[in-house]
């Protein structure tokens, strides 16, 4: 089970994070994501437990749970396929211009 984490304080590191999940389960992986730039933690990451029993019953018993001193969120990742958003252009034309192109 792939495990969403927000709200966490700047200062965690990946070991915090693992061991707090490790209280529920099997941990293979804990990440926090960094921005590539400053090299500083964006406040939240991912956990992955092969156990969905044990996974959800960290997300059961962490969420809304204080770690570090923050208030952390914890739930299931959502697939990136499914983040929606996009960006992308349409095929309709226009360009945000008045009235039609000739």
């Amino acid at each position: 089970m792939n495990i969403f984490v927000a709200k966490l304080n700047f200062d965690t590191h990946e070991s915090d994070l693992q061991s707090a999940f490790e209280a529920y389960g099997t941990v293979d992986s804990a990440k926090i994501i960094m921005d590539k730039f400053t090299s500083k933690s964006k406040g939240f990451g991912f956990v992955e437990m092969p156990n969905d029993d044990e996974g959800q019953a960290a997300i059961d018993g962490l969420n809304d749970q204080e770690l570090d001193g923050r208030t952390i969120v914890v739930k299931v990742a959502e697939d990136r396929g499914n983040r929606g958003g996009g960006g992308g252009r349409d095929n309709r034309g226009g360009g945000g211009g008045y009235g039609r192109r000739y």
